[in-house]
């Protein structure tokens, strides 16, 4: 017979390890990772190169002889250096009309913070145990949405928590680390 676990610690019921060398480790001993995808918006383009674009995703997904998840999670943006820096700009700047833009700014950026404004990201994960073969796969993404004219990197451990913070918390940030059920 099984043990129920009654805690209500969310790490205690996911199979997870923990986070490292941009990998989820499972219990299992499974490894997850993936790619970040640099979104572009291909619809600004001319309508040949918005074809050759999604049929060149088209074909490299036909290559792709492994699971995987295509996952978007929002992440919060922060905005806070800018609008330092426009504060600042305003306070050196006399000219009126340069001030009135300057403000302007400021006042879009307060709208942006007021309204919680996200930047959505996208990521292709997957799993397996032997760790070669997903710096393999990883290498191979990336390569071949290059090849597509998308821009891609290694998922990183913050990119990793966010991902498993959306799923979890609904897609709410979190400061103080552990959710509680209510």
């Amino acid at each position: 017979m099984s043990k129920k676990n009654s805690s209500g610690f969310t790490e205690d019921w996911l199979p997870l390890k923990g986070i490292q060398n941009n990998m989820i480790i499972t219990k299992d001993n499974q490894k997850v990772s993936g790619v970040k995808i640099t979104p572009r918006n291909i619809f600004i383009l001319d309508g040949d190169m918005q074809n050759n674009i999604l049929i060149s995703l088209r074909n490299f997904y036909n290559t792709l002889d492994f699971e995987f998840w295509l996952i978007v999670a929002d992440r919060p943006v922060d905005i806070s250096v800018y609008m330092s820096q426009m504060q600042l700009l305003l306070n050196e700047t006399s000219s009126p009309a340069v001030r009135k833009l300057i403000m302007q700014d400021i006042d879009k950026g307060e709208t942006f913070i007021r309204n919680n404004v996200v930047d959505t990201e996208y990521y292709f994960m997957f799993k397996t145990k032997d760790v070669d073969l997903l710096q393999k796969r990883v290498r191979m993404m990336i390569n071949g949405l290059a090849q597509c004219g998308i821009n891609a990197s290694q998922i990183s451990n913050s990119d990793l928590r966010l991902v498993l913070e959306n799923f979890l918390n609904g897609g709410n940030s979190t400061e103080f680390g552990t959710v509680m059920p209510v």
